[in-house]
C-alpha cells in the first residue's frame, strides 16, 4: 500500500513523468496535471495528501492555483516549485500556505525528505482535528 498520494502540477510532461515514475517506485501514490485549471478539476474529485505545483505555467500560475487549493482542500499540503527566477515566487507561497518550496531542478532525495515531511505534519494536523472532533462528541450530552 503506498505511503501517501502526491500530485505533481507542472506544464513540463518530462519532469511530470519522470517524477511520477520515481515517486511511483518509493511507494508513493502519485498523479500528474500540466496545468492549475486540470489539479484543481482532480482535486475537487480526488483527496491528495501532497500537491508539488509548479509557480510558473501558463494559464493559472502556481500561486493562484495554491490558493485555490487551500480553498477547496485546505487540509492538502503543497510544496512550490521554482526556478531560479521564480524564488521570490516560492517564498511568496508560503505566505499563502505552502508547506515549502524546491528549486529545480532537484535530486530525489531532498525531494522525498520534503515530501515526507509535508505529509507528516497533514497526518499531525488530521490527528489533531480528530482528536477534537472526538472530544467533543464526548462532551456532548446525550439526550434520553
Amino acid at each position: 500500500m503506498a505511503r501517501y498520494s502526491v500530485l505533481i502540477v507542472d506544464d513540463e510532461e518530462d519532469f511530470r513523468e519522470i517524477t511520477t515514475k520515481q515517486l511511483i517506485r518509493r511507494d508513493v501514490n502519485c498523479e500528474s496535471a500540466p496545468d492549475g485549471d486540470s489539479a484543481l478539476k482532480m482535486i475537487n474529485v480526488q483527496h491528495y495528501d501532497v500537491v508539488l505545483l509548479d509557480v510558473k505555467m501558463p494559464g493559472k500560475d502556481g500561486i493562484e492555483t495554491l490558493r485555490e487549493i487551500k480553498r477547496i482542500a485546505p487540509m492538502t499540503e503543497v510544496i512550490m516549485l521554482t526556478g531560479h527566477a521564480t524564488v521570490e515566487s516560492g517564498i511568496n507561497g508560503i505566505k499563502y500556505g505552502a508547506f515549502d518550496y524546491l528549486m529545480k531542478p532537484m535530486d530525489m532525495e531532498p525531494l522525498m525528505e520534503k515530501l515526507d515531511a509535508a505529509y507528516e505534519r497533514k497526518r499531525i494536523q488530521q490527528e489533531k482535528i480528530e482528536s477534537a472532533q472526538s472530544k467533543n462528541n464526548l462532551a456532548r450530552p446525550t439526550k434520553g
